[in-house]
């Protein structure tokens, strides 16, 4: 891997700093979990995807500036350097959009990806149900054919919906095939929240956050043209969305370095400095986050060779996931009792340390990675 950036990527990442210093709203905008928040980042969206900031790897007809892998690892880390707003369109942007452009259809591209790239449309994920979160294979809800309507009837429930109170459309796996193994008979759908027997119910925080919610299907309507890859072949697509979620896109290296800089600048600020473990504990999470950011450029080296991801996957979520929550309880350490105000230049760190907690959760539970690396990339049996 050639760790040196290119006249070209150098001049990418000049451009980006100098239009992410002019444009980032200041002050920071409110939470894209709440209703008002998430309008507002809408706004901030649009103007990245007028801008051509929104989707930059992606073609140019779709709204991208066709850059590579490691000019979006640059973006990324400029965007975060600069306090921009988080991406409220991010699980159709870096999860449902990478699965497009791999499985969907030239029609479903030409539909999709402009309005999402917009922010016209934002989606988000429907895998988890009551009884089947991180055992992605267990999921109950059920498409059943409808030949007369030409399309699919949908019915179950998908639960712990980020933003699903406020999203436009959901894409998930539904179960097209009863009698089929665990992971077969399994179909991914792309669901309209808007159609008639989808109800979306939104469950509030103990933060006050709104955005979450579960989604409730009786017998609603897809259309055949809104499945993704083929029927039956739910679980094949899945896991490139999966591959995603716990991989390369939605937790890009820039987001943990802008926070150990963060944590750095506390430090200078608050800590006290005869204290060595507070101290090692700072320097690690500025080291990990540099390694995280190596690791990374050596995968996208290794993508844009022609290789592919895999269940190393696994292994990277669990670095990124465990690095978040190391970080947040460095700083509400430094912090002390001013950790719990909640207004102030340090009450972020709160929230970022309450949401830092879900990591090990979210994109399937750190125990579960734990036995895929274990079994897919250390080759052990399984027990």
């Amino acid at each position: 891997m050639d760790l040196t950036f290119t006249e070209h990527e150098e001049a990418f990442r000049a451009e980006a700093r100098a239009w992410l210093e002019a444009n980032v709203p200041r002050p920071a905008l409110p939470s894209g979990d709440t209703r008002e928040g998430f309008a507002r980042h809408l706004e901030w969206e649009r103007m990245l995807f007028d801008a051509r900031w929104a989707v930059v790897s992606w073609p140019e007809v779709y709204g991208g500036r066709e850059a590579s892998l490691m000019e979006w690892l640059i973006f990324e880390e400029e965007y975060y350097r600069a306090g921009a707003p988080q991406r409220v369109t991010q699980n159709g942007i870096f999860l449902l959009a990478p699965t497009l452009f791999e499985f969907g259809t030239a029609e479903q591209q030409d539909r999709i990806l402009p309005r999402m790239a917009s922010g016209e449309e934002a989606w988000c994920q429907g895998w988890s149900e009551p009884n089947a979160g991180s055992d992605l294979a267990g999921i109950t809800s059920r498409a059943v054919r409808d030949e007369a309507g030409g399309g699919w009837r949908l019915t179950g429930q998908k639960t712990w919906t980020t933003r699903g109170a406020f999203c436009d459309r959901l894409f998930g796996l539904f179960r097209t095939d009863p009698e089929a193994d665990r992971h077969r008979g399994l179909t991914y759908f792309l669901v309209d929240l808007g159609a008639e027997g989808v109800t979306v119910r939104p469950v509030e925080r103990l933060d006050g956050d709104e955005g979450f919610a579960e989604v409730f299907l009786e017998d609603a309507f897809v259309p055949d043209r809104d499945v993704l890859g083929g029927v039956n072949e739910g679980w094949r697509v899945a896991m490139a969305t999966t591959g995603s979620e716990r991989g390369l896109t939605l937790r890009s290296p820039g987001r943990f370095m802008a926070t150990a800089a963060r944590l750095i600048d506390l430090y200078r600020r608050h800590a006290d400095a005869t204290d060595p473990a507070v101290r090692d504990a700072v320097i690690r999470g500025w080291m990990d986050a540099e390694a995280y950011r190596w690791q990374t450029f050596w995968t996208v080296t290794r993508l844009m060779e022609g290789g592919r991801t895999g269940p190393e996957s696994s292994l990277v979520k669990l670095f990124w996931s465990e690095l978040d929550v190391r970080i947040h309880a460095t700083a509400l350490e430094l912090l002390g009792p001013r950790a719990e105000l909640v207004d102030g230049d340090d009450a972020a760190w709160m929230k970022g340390w309450q949401f830092a907690l879900s990591g090990p959760i979210y994109a399937g539970t750190n125990e579960i990675q734990r036995n895929v690396v274990a079994e897919r990339v250390l080759g052990l049996p399984r027990r």
